[in-house]
């Protein structure tokens, strides 16, 4: 089958986004631009199950279990990733504008070249021996999560001819409980292909997809060091961060 080319998907695109409800702020399951949307996406309802019983099977993390270090994705015995050093910094709050603390931040990307270190991942571009593109931290008493990185690069990946990712940042917020696992992506401003992206554009609303975006702050940006970037993670209401209900690349 003759792979579809970026305009075929651009259309696709623009005809769901117009025929989208007014204030649709939810990130679009099933979103045939995106094609393997359509095979992955659940398609039964959710089976409840006690939340008090899969607790006492998962995970338990505190304050000491999680090392100030690992929100450094810089940091390597053999030596430093090659990159734009940034650090990115916001707060996690509920819908009240409320910090949530002790949240368990999670984040993981591709390094500067584009490349993950995963072997599903052997697109023709560099892995950087100094870089793993991992990190976690606790949110503090404003809700405020750090995390010093490389700014990542684009990559191609196979959803139709030449499509290309933006730039981003993946991150996972634990809640106040293991089962409230939210997963979201953070992009860079200005990026040329947000338009031609179908994940990024399977929230059809505008203001909704603004939100996945941070924001250049020259006051986190540091002399001769790194560039500092901004993004609040919003949990719930008419403001939040649209999350992912699947996982995506």
């Amino acid at each position: 089958m003759t792979p579809a080319t970026q305009r075929s998907i651009s259309d696709e695109i623009a005809q769901l986004h117009a025929a989208a409800e007014p204030g649709e702020t939810r990130t679009r399951l099933d979103f045939a631009p995106y094609r393997s949307s359509t095979l992955r996406h659940p398609t039964k309802q959710p089976l409840a199950v006690d939340p008090e019983e899969v607790e006492l099977a998962a995970p338990v993390f505190g304050q000491s279990d999680v090392d100030p270090i690992e929100a450094d994705l810089t940091l390597h015995p053999q030596g430093e990733p090659i990159g734009e050093r940034m650090v990115v910094t916001g707060r996690v709050l509920d819908a009240d504008g409320r910090p949530v603390r002790g949240q368990l931040v999670e984040i993981w990307q591709a390094n500067a070249a584009g490349r993950y270190v995963h072997k599903r991942d052997q697109h023709p571009a560099p892995l950087d021996p100094h870089f793993h593109g991992a990190g976690r931290c606790l949110t503090d008493d404003e809700g405020r999560y750090r995390f010093t990185t490389v700014k990542p690069g684009p990559y191609p990946w196979r959803n139709h001819d030449n499509a290309w990712r933006p730039a981003h940042i993946h991150f996972s917020l634990f809640g106040r409980e293991f089962t409230q696992r939210l997963v979201t992506q953070m992009y860079f401003p200005g990026d040329p292909l947000f338009p031609l992206d179908p994940i990024f554009q399977s929230i059809t609303d505008e203001q909704a997809r603004r939100r996945l975006i941070a924001t250049y702050d020259h006051d986190v940006t540091t002399h001769e060091w790194a560039t500092g970037y901004s993004w609040d993670i919003v949990l719930t209401g008419s403001h939040a961060t649209p999350m992912e209900e699947d996982d995506h690349a």
